[in-house]
């Protein structure tokens, strides 16, 4: 037996001090350790299995293995770091941030590598939306416009610039809006005359024009509706589609004879909004009337559908159609006469009745926050620009060129045979990019259904698919292609509202006791409380819940949102449990009785959140990031050319989702120990 050299141990030192070096500079992940552990063990073995004379060529290897595997998983651990802190993701195509970790980070990541929106980075709180997330407002738009055509509702456009003098006044109507008018001072070198501000919304614009046009009730009803941009220059911070200095909207202004046919409007183009959200985008909400305090400026009332985001516990309003009353046409001078005056009197002038509503681009904001997940965009086939992606697989360097365009030839006739039934296919036949990559490009996009077709599925006349939602798989026979995969798409287009749906049901709770009220919006509940509908109660209620970060000693999860709870709305569909006359108001410094149920949530995110920020501050590892499961019909050879770079995009950038981060440190590691 050969006797262990006298450098051995020096080699066994050097090689552990090197292990330790890397699993400390990776954050301790697990797989890690022990690859870089069996690495060590190997070259140990080969050091102290050597005889004496060659123990210090043996402990010169030992020493270039360790270097090596050190210096790689130091330069592992440092990209890890700066994804981790989400900087110079750009360079990765995937998301980097769990939608559960950090949801704002998540969102921002989602909406622009999915190819949705671009920042514009001339001006901050622009952006760019891109043909993906047009094609979405279009088709709302289309969908929208055929609807209130029936309705009689004919489209215009107005002038994009308020005059000083039109905002002096109707200063009263104006002034909420004041702070986020952006002004025109000049034209060219020149000083205008008086300066002119972009409309932050259209009635001060509009409403002369009907008091022009509207002279007799023969002239009612007087329906406009136009798709413009509105510009509010918002001090707080902008968020794609959310909060935008400039945003894609549609505005609808009408004059009615009487309050009764006002009141109707109202509720059928509530009805169409709510249609947008559930029937395309797959998402549930509620309709309900707002509180006084949170109504339109101006208005007599205010009808909204309101969503529900799971990953905050946070509603989020949709849209608003309002009952504007009389308000503004005994301001504009808005009259016709009477054309029903008492027997023998003479005919007065009556103001009419007036709504306006609106909808915008948010709705697209929400269904991303609601439908995502941490591979990109769920996208609801009804509005997807893609419905159906074909994927060509099994086509590698032994397949011959008449055999590779027959293949891509099938795959022509399955995209024809699709949109001839209406479906919107395409195919992805680029080169240069393994089957894997595709799926998780797709993926990301939130494209409904792949579809993956190889010279397997061609032998047995089917073709294979995989759903975006659920990740379900399965296959088709190409023979019923044409019928089957319409039918998958609306079961895709339904499971996904039912998803949603269930989410925001089981998150509406009904609180009696105020000191449910805190442990119920720390679960990223929705609550319905009785409310005595008072401004001031309102105010109270809000105060009541807020507490400082700074301020509070106790427990962290008992502790109140940051800024609050606020009134969502008032639902039409009003449960059992008021008795009125008996049931108080649920704030406790209020005691008057309570007139309906009404919604309220957290101004800010929760104890919850405000726990996992403190978190992310410490530097403490955070727990239950979900990974994702691998791409079907990837193979082992496929992660690796994904992960090492080899047959990567001409961009240069890589691209991999946060299961894979592991997977790259193991390969810095045991790529110089000459394991693999």
């Amino acid at each position: 037996m050969a006797s262990k050299g006298p450098e051995a141990p020096a080699a066994q030192q050097i090689i552990d001090n090197a292990t330790t070096k890397a699993s400390e500079a990776i954050g301790g992940v697990p797989a890690v350790q022990q690859v870089a552990g069996n690495g060590a063990n190997k070259a140990a073995e080969g050091a102290n299995g050597a005889p004496a004379e060659t123990s210090k060529s043996a402990l010169k290897k030992a020493e270039k293995q360790a270097k090596m595997a050190a210096d790689k998983a130091a330069k592992a651990a440092k990209n890890a770091l700066v994804v981790g802190q989400g900087k110079k993701t750009d360079d990765i195509i995937g998301i980097t941030v769990s939608k559960e970790q950090d949801f704002s980070a998540w969102y921002q990541e989602v909406v622009v590598k999915s190819e949705m929106i671009e920042y514009y980075q001339e001006i901050a709180g622009f952006f760019i939306l891109r043909p993906r997330s047009m094609f979405i407002w279009n088709s709302i738009k289309k969908w929208f416009t055929a609807e209130i055509e029936e309705l009689g509702v004919e489209e215009a456009s107005f002038p994009m610039f308020l005059s000083q003098r039109a905002i002096e006044r109707e200063k009263k109507h104006v002034e909420g809006f004041a702070p986020e008018l952006a002004w025109v001072t000049k034209a060219g070198e020149k000083d205008l005359e008086a300066p002119v501000a972009v409309r932050p919304t259209s009635e001060v614009i509009l409403y002369p024009f009907y008091a022009k046009w509207i002279r007799s009730h023969r002239d009612l009803p007087l329906r406009l509706n136009q798709w413009n941009t509105v510009v509010r220059w918002e001090a707080k911070q902008t968020t794609p589609f959310l909060r935008a200095r400039e945003f894609e909207w549609q505005e609808g202004h009408t004059a009615s004879i009487s309050e009764e046919l006002a009141g109707k409007e109202v509720l059928q183009i509530l009805e169409l909004y709510a249609k947008v959200y559930e029937d395309l985008l797959a998402v549930p909400v509620v309709r309900g009337r707002k509180t006084e305090k949170e109504k339109f400026a101006g208005g007599y009332y205010t009808t909204t559908v309101e969503g529900y985001i799971p990953s905050n516990g946070r509603g989020i309003q949709g849209a608003t159609s309002h009952c504007l009353g009389q308000n503004f046409s005994k301001m504009f001078d808005i009259t016709i006469e009477d054309p029903n005056p008492k027997a023998g009197e003479k005919a007065g002038h009556l103001h009419v009745w007036q709504n306006s509503w609106g909808m915008s681009t948010r709705v697209i904001g929400v269904m991303v926050m609601i439908h995502g997940d941490n591979k990109g965009l769920v996208l609801p086939p009804r509005i997807a620009r893609d419905q159906v992606i074909i994927i060509p697989v099994g086509i590698n360097k032994s397949t011959t060129a008449e055999d590779k365009e027959r293949h891509y030839d099938q795959l022509q006739t399955m995209k024809a045979t699709l949109k001839k039934v209406g479906i919107r296919a395409d195919y992805d036949v680029r080169d240069g990019y393994t089957p894997a990559w595709k799926f998780n490009d797709h993926e990301l996009k939130g494209i409904p259904l792949r579809l993956e077709y190889g010279p397997k599925d061609a032998a047995k006349n089917v073709v294979s698919y995989a759903r975006r939602d659920t990740g379900e798989k399965g296959t088709i026979a190409i023979a019923d292609l044409a019928t089957e995969v319409g039918a998958l798409l609306e079961t895709i287009q339904k499971d996904m509202y039912n998803k949603a749906e269930l989410a925001f049901r089981t998150h509406r709770i009904q609180v009696t006791k105020w000191d449910d009220v805190i442990p119920a919006l720390d679960a990223k509940n929705v609550l319905l409380i009785p409310f005595c509908l008072a401004e001031k109660c309102e105010d109270k209620i809000k105060e009541l819940t807020t507490v400082d970060d700074s301020a509070h000693e106790g427990p962290l999860e008992k502790k109140a949102p940051s800024m609050g709870m606020k009134s969502l709305c008032i639902p039409f569909e009003q449960p059992e449990g008021i008795v009125k006359g008996e049931t108080k108001c649920l704030n406790p410094e209020c005691g008057a009785f309570a007139e309906k149920w009404c919604y309220f949530d957290s101004s800010r995110d929760g104890a919850s959140s405000s726990k996992m920020r403190r978190l992310q501050g410490s530097g403490l590892p955070l727990k239950g990031i979900g990974s994702q499961p691998e791409p079907s019909r990837q193979t082992h050879s496929d992660n690796i050319r994904l992960i090492t770079g080899q047959n990567r995009p001409s961009s240069k950038r890589r691209m991999f989702h946060q299961d894979k981060l592991q997977v790259i440190f193991i390969w810095s590691c045991i790529a110089p120990l000459g394991i693999v």
